[in-house]
């Protein structure tokens, strides 16, 4: 687990349009294990830029919205710098 302890913040997405962001894809995360992972983790993807992502820690997915669409490794990347796995990228 990252440790537990105080939830970090989670850094919010400027552009909450849906239609601005024409690429999409789940993750399966791997590590996930508390809400503060699932911040971790939703903090990592949301720093590449035109990235909108939600994760859901009850399913351990991330949802991940896309203003260009990103390959496998650059959604996997910050993941794992994060000390988490992108087990599975399913393109929606």
């Amino acid at each position: 687990c990252c440790g537990g302890g105080d939830v970090p913040r989670r850094n919010q997405v400027k552009d909450k349009n849906k239609n601005h962001y024409p690429f999409a894809a789940t993750l399966k995360i791997g590590g996930m294990s508390c809400g503060s992972c699932a911040v971790h983790v939703e903090n990592a993807l949301n720093g590449l830029d035109g990235v909108w992502a939600k994760v859901n820690l009850g399913k351990n997915t991330a949802t991940v919205l896309m203003k260009s669409g990103l390959s496998d490794e650059q959604l996997s990347r910050p993941v794992a710098a994060a000390g988490y796995t992108v087990k599975e990228i399913h393109r929606t």
